[in-house]
């Protein structure tokens, strides 16, 4: 596990910079904070207005109960989280809606400081859940989910958005996972420990090609891609229909993704 100082502080590893830097975590309040807010998401997603959260819903959230977590670098805002409480089946939840990371900051360690200040902050309040959505064709936000943090996935929504204006998106619905974050635990707290998931056994395994990345972004090839999302999406709703649930996560030499599907044992 990466090196953690408290909530409100982590070292990451910031690309053409020292080994590694303070990054400093803190809830945003103010309008300025969240016009950057703003901003910051169409830098990340390159999103047209439809799509980018505006600075008056985090205000709205940020006085219900929600948290927006800002990661700074300095005075410069490396990347934030944005979460809604949420109630279902009797439980009440936080709904982690969007984590974006600047493009010069990515895979330095800051989308987990982020997480774990989420976390941190929704046992204060306690909270036993988290629950976000991703995309199941994205594999480093996959991995990162699943084999470092902990999460397990039972859900599958079909293009839960609609379209998106978004390049990353490629024109293909948008389709997502729900992840369940058990902020408790054994596996969660295992896993920040430092601590390698329990065996389990494997029932199926439904695989992502890197090329995916490719695909969306040719538009001679995107089929290519809308075949792999379809696939796996049947594949998804059978073995979601059938008690199975994703509890592991591999990406092999080559950069290619697989979710690992069995049996999930809350108390585990």
């Amino acid at each position: 596990m990466e090196p953690r100082k408290s909530r409100g502080e982590c070292v990451a590893k910031v690309m053409n910079t020292p080994p590694q830097r303070d990054i400093r975590i803190e809830s945003l309040t103010g309008f300025e904070q969240f016009d950057r807010c703003a901003a910051l998401q169409e830098a990340v997603w390159g999103s047209g207005d439809g799509d980018v959260v505006s600075r008056r819903i985090f205000t709205v959230v940020s006085h219900l109960g929600g948290q927006v977590l800002g990661a700074f670098d300095g005075d410069t805002l490396a990347g934030f989280a944005f979460a809604l409480p949420g109630y279902r089946d009797g439980m009440a939840y936080l709904h982690s809606h969007i984590l974006a990371v600047l493009p010069d900051y990515r895979n330095a360690g800051i989308g987990r400081c982020l997480k774990f200040a989420q976390r941190d902050d929704a046992i204060a309040r306690g909270f036993d859940l988290m629950e976000w959505t991703f995309d199941p064709l994205e594999i480093k936000n996959a991995h990162l989910n699943i084999a470092r943090l902990g999460a397990v996935v039972r859900r599958y929504h079909p293009n839960l958005y609609g379209s998106s204006s978004s390049p990353l998106q490629g024109g293909l619905p948008t389709d997502r996972l729900y992840a369940e974050w058990w902020l408790r635990s054994p596996r969660v707290v295992g896993l920040l420990r430092g601590e390698a998931l329990p065996p389990q056994a494997i029932e199926q395994r439904i695989t992502v090609p890197r090329a995916i990345y490719e695909w969306k972004q040719d538009p001679e090839r995107r089929n290519l891609a809308e075949a792999v999302q379809s696939g796996n999406r049947e594949a998804f709703a059978s073995a979601f229909e059938h008690g199975l649930a994703v509890v592991g996560y591999e990406c092999d030499s080559e950069g290619n993704g697989a979710f690992l599907l069995g049996r999930w044992d809350q108390r585990r």
